[in-house]
């Protein structure tokens, strides 16, 4: 029946593991499986707890560095929330400068400013023309103009509004 103290160790570890989420504790429940294992094959306590110790180990030792590199490559994180919205393209709706503005971006209208260029008198967007978000700062929008393709106009024929 020492075995079932084991199996409670591995299970409480268990849980601690949904709570910090560390390949670490993955580590230790096989650790205490192992001692179960001793347990069950009526070995001491003492050679119990040194199986469960190496085992544990040669896990931390072998098994995590390998399972670390493979989940962190498995694909990359995806952004979400504002952090999605750096390099999108937008429409601006209202006038925008250095002070503020608003624009149109994925269908939600955004409070907006210019990029600071450090230059006084810095130029105004006016409404139709199509910005670059270059980063999100708090629940505003700092953008630029986008440059203008082969520079009469863009794909569609129709000439791109200019920056006043």
């Amino acid at each position: 029946m020492d075995w079932l103290w084991w199996v409670a160790v591995a299970f409480a570890l268990a849980i601690v593991e949904i709570w910090v989420l560390d390949v670490v504790v993955l580590m230790l429940i096989g650790g205490a499986l192992a001692g179960a294992l001793a347990a069950a094959l009526g070995a001491d306590l003492w050679v119990q707890v040194v199986i469960a110790c190496v085992v544990a180990a040669l896990l931390v030792g072998t098994l995590r560095p390998w399972l670390l590199k493979n989940l962190r490559k498995r694909r990359p994180l995806a952004e979400t929330n504002a952090a999605a919205h750096v390099g999108r393209t937008a429409v601006v709706v209202a006038p925008v400068t250095e002070g503020g503005g608003r624009i149109k971006l994925m269908g939600e209208v955004w409070t907006a400013r210019l990029e600071e260029d450090g230059h006084p008198g810095s130029p105004t967007l006016p409404v139709g023309l199509e910005v670059k978000v270059l980063r999100i700062d708090g629940a505003t929008a700092v953008v630029a103009p986008v440059p203008a393709e082969g520079g009469a106009g863009s794909s569609t024929g129709t000439p791109s509004p200019t920056v006043a």
